[in-house]
């Protein structure tokens, strides 16, 4: 990995979802506080290839003695792939790091954010992609020992965000956990209106837009 301008600005990026969406809108509760006690890490990839999966795996090695940290966010500004197809790229990550380990042992669970999701208000589950809109493809790394302690639990915990994002059923804790997290996040977008997060999705996105040209110009960095 680059620490450049590049690099940087989609770090800016990211931070902006986050922020702006993700915490202002209540859309995770464990979002807030892990950011603020140094528990999420951001790893920007440069890579074009979306079979190139040994850089990912390399910092997914890396993170698993760094029990401090709960939540990578792995961005890929380069990789080029509409939302099905990085969501294919995320399975066959996730497949690949499993067959380093027994069964029980994987650390971590995966999910796949993608900026094309268009707003589904059929149901609380198919709104979900929306919520999802990172500016760039970006997985939610996340370990399993930090989703042990969602079981059974959803207030009062700082650990509830990733487990609903994860795209397999059998990824997911219990059932009731993740369907109320999606009706709450249903019934606020409800609440707020759907153009209110539109208008969030599109200035982030514009953003990002914006500086691509002003970087492939020379005006940053």
């Amino acid at each position: 990995m680059r620490a450049n301008a590049f690099e940087v600005e989609a770090l800016r990026l990211n931070r902006r979802y986050m922020v702006e969406v993700v915490e202002h809108f209540g859309l995770c509760p464990w979002a807030d506080r892990a950011r603020r006690e140094g528990r999420v890490t951001d790893v920007v990839f440069d890579q074009t290839s979306p079979d190139h999966f040994e850089p990912s795996l390399e910092r997914m090695r890396a993170l698993e003695d760094k029990t401090a940290i709960d939540v990578a966010l792995f961005i890929y500004p380069e990789i080029g792939l509409n939302r099905q197809d990085f969501v294919h790229f995320a399975r066959r990550l996730r497949a690949l790091d499993a067959e380093r380990h027994a069964p029980d042992r994987i650390p971590f669970a995966t999910a796949a954010f993608h900026p094309d999701a268009p707003p589904v208000l059929a149901n609380p589950a198919r709104l979900v992609p929306f919520l999802r809109r990172t500016p760039y493809p970006t997985l939610q790394v996340v370990r399993e020992s930090t989703l042990l302690k969602v079981r059974g639990e959803y207030h009062g915990t700082s650990f509830l965000g990733p487990r609903v994002f994860l795209n397999d059923p059998a990824d997911r804790p219990e059932t009731d956990i993740r369907d109320r997290i999606a009706r709450t996040n249903y019934e606020t977008v409800t609440r707020v209106g759907v153009e209110a997060l539109e208008a969030e999705f599109d200035d982030i996105l514009r953003d990002r837009d914006e500086t691509r040209a002003r970087l492939r110009r020379g005006e940053i960095g």
